[in-house]
């Protein structure tokens, strides 16, 4: 359901990262270097998960890209570490609430401190979430931002788009056929939509 291309074994390639939500996992393909991939390394989000959008960037310090993914099956995310060389540790999963069926996610600092944050539409909820990142790839509870009635967020997007050095999260609602914006007020805490 989501495809993320980032360099994951340190060779200046970019790797492809996909979610295979009939099979509960996400695929790493190595690229050759020459335009093909090795066969895919599927790396488990567990029974039932059902992922559906990824994100990859590194959440803790370290020197490669973590696997980050959105579990509707589970109503949780995932945090895969990376262990170097285009592998990952098994998923540690924050929860973002019973029947959220998590659908979209976006990781970026929203906190106002190097550290990446993550940032999750939950369809099920009609809310989106906000987790910090506590500095070493961990996460905090989730922060939740209604997003309306029957709203059904289905994709996030994080960027500056109130004119202030805070990056703010824009929405796409299946449910209410509109677009909603939610300006960060600092410090990851964030306007109504």
């Amino acid at each position: 359901m989501s495809v993320f291309l980032a360099d994951v074994d340190g060779d200046a390639d970019p790797d492809v990262v996909v979610t295979n939500s009939g099979t509960d996992n996400v695929g790493v393909l190595l690229n050759n270097g020459d335009g093909t991939f090795a066969p895919q390394q599927t790396f488990s989000t567990g029974a039932g998960s059902k992922p559906m959008s990824v994100f990859v960037t590194n959440v803790n310090n370290g020197n490669d890209p973590d696997i980050v993914v959105a579990n509707s099956g589970t109503d949780n995310v995932g945090v895969l570490l990376s262990n170097g060389a285009g592998t990952f540790a098994a998923q540690v999963i924050y929860p973002t609430g019973a029947g959220s069926k998590p659908m979209s996610v976006y990781v970026v600092d929203v906190g106002g401190n190097p550290d990446p944050d993550i940032v999750v539409a939950n369809s099920g909820t009609d809310n989106v979430g906000v987790l910090l990142n506590n500095g070493a790839g961990g996460f905090g509870a989730q922060t939740l931002y209604p997003t309306g009635a029957g709203s059904k967020p289905v994709s996030v997007y994080v960027a500056n788009v109130g004119g202030t050095p805070d990056r703010d999260i824009v929405v796409a609602n299946s449910g209410t056929d509109n677009v909603g914006v939610l300006l960060n007020n600092a410090a990851g805490v964030f306007a109504a939509q």
